[in-house]
């Protein structure tokens, strides 16, 4: 049997036990491109928890790293959550703990604490508010003028709102470390191979790396902003499992990645078999611990009620 065969064998299995297990399955734009193609939702992370909690399955097969099927554990507490690869983490989530927090916030007392979204669930619990790559500004606008803000943990999406809002914030020193290695050079040697090109980037890339895009986004924002643009050539500044569904969206254009190393190994760390695995044994299961549950909650509650 072709490892082909077996693949669309593989995916045939999983659309009859997802129907048998009243199950959906979400995906992230950086999950490989078999297993967004068994997805029944595609998305960022925000987006497929709130797709998780709009789904009347039981069951959820979360594609993606452990705080994004905590948001979907947090979002729907009702429902089963399954990560098919429990060790698929987070560096950048792992750079900030609710010790380190509450230490740091003894420090600046008043202050309103701003997570994003890319934090344990027991940050979350500890902060005031979360926002998403795409909604940070807007958070951080509404928030009231004469108070400090901590913001966690991601330096660089930090330091973009700052250039956004003219907001002074106290910033943790977490980063990404997929989006943290593209440098200037990298851009500037893509521009040189690629001079009609756009460059799109996520805010998480380095400050001097965003100052020479054309457009700066979260995953959806890059995905849209290229299907909708008159350009047909784009150097392309975020995780490389992006590109499925850009040629997906708009097949008569033309991506290029800015470097070769914009992989996320753990994202890259589920496939076919882990989901095929999730959906016979619905483990390994997520479930935040209720107390910590409900102030995550609030923080997730308090963004999404921002119009």
């Amino acid at each position: 049997m072709s490892g082909q065969a077996s693949a669309q064998e593989l995916s045939k299995e999983i659309r009859r036990l997802k129907k048998e297990r009243d199950a959906v399955i979400l995906a992230h734009f950086y999950q490989r491109p078999e297993v967004q193609e068994v997805a029944d939702f595609i998305g960022d992370s925000l987006g497929l928890s709130q797709q998780a909690a709009a789904t009347n399955a039981g069951v959820i097969i979360f594609c993606g790293v452990y705080f994004m099927a905590e948001s979907a554990s947090i979002l729907s507490p009702e429902k089963i959550v399954v990560l098919p690869e429990e060790q698929a983490g987070c560096p950048m989530a792992d750079m900030v703990d609710a010790v380190q927090l509450v230490r740091k916030k003894q420090e600046m007392p008043g202050a309103v604490v701003v997570c994003y979204v890319n934090t344990s669930a027991e940050v979350k619990a500890e902060c005031d508010i979360a926002c998403t790559s795409a909604n940070a500004v807007k958070v951080v606008k509404s928030l009231p003028p004469d108070r400090p803000v901590l913001f966690v943990p991601d330096k660089n999406l930090g330091r973009f709102i700052v250039s956004k809002t003219g907001r002074e914030m106290t910033v943790w020193e977490g980063y990404c470390n997929t989006h943290d290695r593209l440098t200037v050079e990298d851009i500037q040697k893509a521009k040189a191979e690629h001079p009609q090109a756009l460059v799109l980037v996520h805010p998480e890339c380095r400050p001097e790396v965003v100052a020479l895009a054309d457009k700066v986004a979260s995953t959806t924002g890059i995905i849209n902003f290229a299907k909708e643009s008159s350009a047909q050539e784009f150097i392309v500044g975020t995780e490389s499992g992006i590109l499925h569904q850009l040629h997906k969206g708009a097949p008569d254009k033309h991506f290029y990645m800015a470097s070769t190393k914009l992989i996320c190994p753990n994202m890259k760390k589920t496939t076919l078999e882990s989901v095929h695995r999730a959906l016979v044994t619905l483990q390994p299961r997520v479930q935040v611990p209720e107390d910590v549950r409900e102030r995550a909650a609030r923080s997730l509650a308090r963004m999404l009620s921002l119009k």
